[in-house]
């Protein structure tokens, strides 16, 4: 490296640290608390996990939305925590927006009347926005974009020299009190660099997805649209179809027919893709006559819409299972503790130096 650019780095790194510290720690924090907040909202409401019963669902929807009634089904997904979860959207005679949480068998687990919200809501909300819509979204975006930065210029920080990998790697615990501090620092940065990249980098595009998805060229499947030409088939039939189309895969959304086009959007997760929340595939079914329109497994899709659909897996740890989900936990955890220490070690060294 040429002689006074690493001086310079560490510079950077110190202050841009400093300057962006409280929203990285918001963000870490936030992040490590909601790594598994699907299973723990789902574990807060009930245990019971009947299997999938399309016709009982379609039953427990009826009573929602009557049929004849002004009440209307717009969606039903997956809750993405214990198998075979339900969150069914809906309007009610009023036109009021509601939702219920249902079992596999039709079971009502959370009514539509039940409190919404909750501490989980709330983390969940500033992890994704800091609870300021748009705005936030930037900030997050922005900040996600510093943190990225930063974890770079540290990385060349803490680039051993002579390649003295063994002490860069293992923290003292004896001696001067800040060469202690920067040692635990540097070791968990150099620890967990590849994974607070990833997840710094992918939260940074999931900030930006109009952007990302015109770059990459991604696309989501759309046919013709279709008139109605009398009383839709029921859910359990258009869900089956979708099942069907693509044997062995898991249903995740039903998006029921809109004005002016006749047509189921089914989502569902197929065995040979990604492990993810909500699956990536799709199959648009008939309204009319349950027929299949076209189905469109993520597999097949374009490299584009691929890797863009993989941001969100990666960045949660759903595309390697628990053990992956575990390690963002980690990572999370790591990163707090960078940030923690940084700081620290900043007072510290300011204390020393007034003293000196």
């Amino acid at each position: 490296m040429t002689k006074g650019l690493r001086p310079r780095i560490v510079t950077v790194h110190r202050w841009l640290g400093l300057a962006a510290a409280a929203f990285w720690l918001i963000q870490a924090i936030t992040g490590t608390l909601i790594v598994f907040h699907w299973e723990m909202r789902d574990a807060m409401i009930s245990q019971i996990a009947p299997p999938t019963d399309l016709i009982a669902i379609q039953q427990r929807m009826d009573s929602l939305a009557p049929p004849g009634s002004t009440a209307a089904i717009g969606s039903v997904w997956t809750t993405a925590g214990f198998p075979d979860r339900y969150d069914i959207y809906f309007t009610d005679s009023q036109g009021e927006s509601r939702s219920a949480r249902i079992a596999g068998d039709g079971s009502v687990l959370r009514g539509p009347d039940a409190p919404s919200g909750g501490v989980l809501d709330t983390l969940v909300g500033l992890h994704h926005n800091l609870l300021a819509g748009a705005a936030g979204d930037w900030i997050v975006g922005i900040s996600g974009l510093l943190l990225a930065t930063n974890l770079i210029a540290g990385l060349i920080s803490a680039w051993p020299r002579r390649g003295k990998w063994r002490v860069a790697l293992k923290p003292i615990v004896r001696g001067n009190g800040i060469a202690r501090l920067y040692s635990w620092h540097r070791a968990a940065g150099l620890w967990l660099i590849v994974p607070a990249m990833l997840i710094a980098l992918t939260g940074t595009m999931l900030k930006f997805p109009d952007a990302l998805d015109k770059a990459a060229g991604a696309t989501r499947p759309t046919l013709p649209t279709i008139a109605a030409t009398g009383k839709p088939v029921g859910f359990a039939r258009a869900a089956g179809a979708a099942l069907n189309a693509l044997p062995g895969s898991t249903l995740t959304s039903v998006a029921f027919p809109e004005s002016g086009d006749a047509t189921y959007v089914v989502r569902v997760t197929t065995p040979q893709e990604m492990l993810r929340a909500y699956g990536a595939s799709f199959v648009l079914v008939d309204a009319n006559d349950g027929s299949l329109r076209g189905s469109f497994p993520i597999v097949e899709a374009s490299f584009g819409t691929r890797f863009v659909n993989a941001i969100v897996p990666i960045h949660t740890g759903r595309v390697g299972g628990p053990v992956a989900r575990m390690l963002v936990l980690v990572t999370g955890v790591g990163i707090t503790v960078m940030i923690i220490l940084g700081l620290w070690l900043w007072t510290r060294r300011r204390k020393t130096g007034a003293r000196a």
